[in-house]
């Protein structure tokens, strides 16, 4: 099975499965000397880890790193960082009765069309508990890209089904803000309404979707290559690899198909020596290449596919039959998603740090 590897120069493969022992990355391209510990893996993993309140999945797993090699003395070596997480809460029993049947918007049929056969227990290798080990990487890339260059990335939930927060600048939210609601929107009043919604959904057994927006501060302009390797084509495939996005702009996004020119282009302006621009509407990066303005992400992400109630489906050799996935889902993925998102975009932007670094000679 190819395609466990992501990155050039920061280079990251995993491997694990949703029901399996434990979930493994091996991390290339970190540079000798960078002070890492486990300790500072755990605050993202917190985020990202089941069981954190009341709205997300209730499968319990302490999600505990340890770093198995590329780190001595308390310091990156340059050699290849591998890193595990033991699962200890699995409950395979839970997916027995669907051995046989296609869950409703899962990879069950994709899976077993490509390889003829699957690993029924909770979506194996496509499930969303192999990101706990891209969170851990992500980590090491946001650490390595703030040491750099004081780059901060900063994720925040900004709409569950209908209710939309209000954000008048994503470059201003910060952490602290994002953390202080279970549902991680840094709109205290949408807030509360997300949370009302997903609990009455929970509550009718059913699921929503929702959008997360993800901003990188600090990145200098220069990073990303034309044409086939655009940073921001390397940011959408880091975000599309994960479970449930179905959608992913940047800057205006969609919002420039009603726009025209003289009113979506940003004016360039020198301000203290630097050139910026007077607005953000190209979400940070033209022809592929940042800018030096923040770096503004928006994604998609569909309803939790698994669901407690009845759903029509048909059996491997085609018959009719109907399902009621078991097992402990999260109502709403966002919430979790966003501590996964923001790693991907670490690591994309650390790969593309190291290869201005080798390509220009600095970063």
């Amino acid at each position: 099975m190819p395609g466990n590897s992501f990155g050039q120069l920061f280079r990251i493969t995993t491997a694990g499965e949703s029901h399996g022992p434990g979930n493994v990355v091996i991390i290339d391209g970190v540079p000798p000397g960078l002070e890492l510990s486990e300790d500072d893996l755990l605050p993202d993993l917190a985020r990202r880890r089941p069981g954190q309140s009341r709205i997300t999945t209730q499968r319990r797993e302490a999600d505990a790193p340890r770093i198995l090699s590329g780190v001595f003395e308390g310091r990156t070596t340059g050699t290849s960082i591998a890193i595990l997480i033991e699962s200890h809460d699995q409950r395979p029993r839970d997916y027995s009765a669907i051995k046989d049947a296609y869950r409703p918007g899962h990879a069950d049929y994709s899976f077993d069309a490509k390889y003829g056969f699957r690993d029924y227990r909770g979506g194996g290798r496509s499930s969303a508990r192999e990101t706990n080990v891209r969170v851990a990487a992500g980590a090491v890339a946001k650490k390595l890209l703030a040491e750099a260059h004081g780059v901060r990335i900063v994720g925040y939930v900004d709409r569950v089904g209908d209710v939309v927060a209000r954000v008048d600048d994503p470059a201003a939210v910060t952490l602290d803000q994002v953390e202080a609601s279970i549902v991680r929107c840094p709109d205290p009043e949408a807030a509360d309404r997300m949370i009302a919604l997903i609990e009455k959904l929970r509550a009718e057994r059913d699921s929503i979707g929702g959008a997360a927006t993800i901003v990188a501060s600090g990145v200098p302009a220069g990073w990303g290559e034309p044409v086939f390797d655009k940073l921001k084509a390397d940011l959408a495939k880091a975000l599309f690899s994960l479970p449930a996005v179905l959608g992913v702009e940047y800057g205006a996004g969609f919002g420039v198909v009603a726009a025209r020119g003289s009113e979506n282009n940003d004016a360039f302006i020198s301000r203290d020596g630097r050139i910026l621009t007077a607005s953000n509407r190209h979400g940070g990066m033209l022809g592929g290449i940042s800018t030096g303005m923040p770096i503004v992400l928006r994604c998609a992400v569909k309803p939790t596919s698994s669901l407690p109630r009845e759903q029509p489906t048909v059996t491997r050799d085609g018959r009719p039959t109907t399902i009621v996935t078991k097992g402990r889902h999260d109502p709403c993925l966002v919430p979790r998603f966003v501590p996964m998102a923001e790693a991907m975009v670490a690591i994309t932007l650390a790969d593309h740090m190291l290869r201005q670094r080798a390509q220009v000679g600095s970063a």
